[in-house]
């Protein structure tokens, strides 16, 4: 069963996600917020990581920015989850190191053609 983690910091968009990846077969960890997903880092590495941008304190491009630079994690596909749907917003996440950008709410379609695309489901 592939597994995810879903980074949010909030709860109640993390756990709807997870209950949909669930549904879809997809093994769900929730992190609520970037500290929480470093911790479980340490000792989950997922097949594959929905991040949000906007969180505070640390954003999600910073921890984008780590997950690249970090060997472990480097090459796990990381979706950014955003209410954001500016040209500019995905451009940027491309160029971070994400492999897809999807606006929120994220639906059960939406979610199930991004585990179809990377092969997942």
């Amino acid at each position: 069963m592939p597994t995810a983690l879903v980074i949010d910091d909030h709860r109640p968009t993390t756990d709807s996600m997870c209950q949909m990846l669930n549904l879809l077969g997809v093994k769900a960890r929730p992190a609520y917020g970037p500290r929480a997903a470093l911790l479980i880092l340490n000792e989950f590495l997922p097949d594959i990581i929905f991040l949000d941008i906007q969180m505070p304190g640390v954003d999600g491009f910073e921890v984008l920015a780590y997950l690249r630079r970090e060997p472990r994690l480097a090459n796990v596909p990381v979706v950014i989850v955003t209410s954001d749907d500016q040209p500019e917003t995905a451009s940027k996440a491309r160029r971070t190191g994400a492999l897809l950008t999807i606006v929120k709410p994220a639906s059960l379609e939406g979610l199930e053609r991004v585990l179809h695309k990377l092969k997942l489901i």
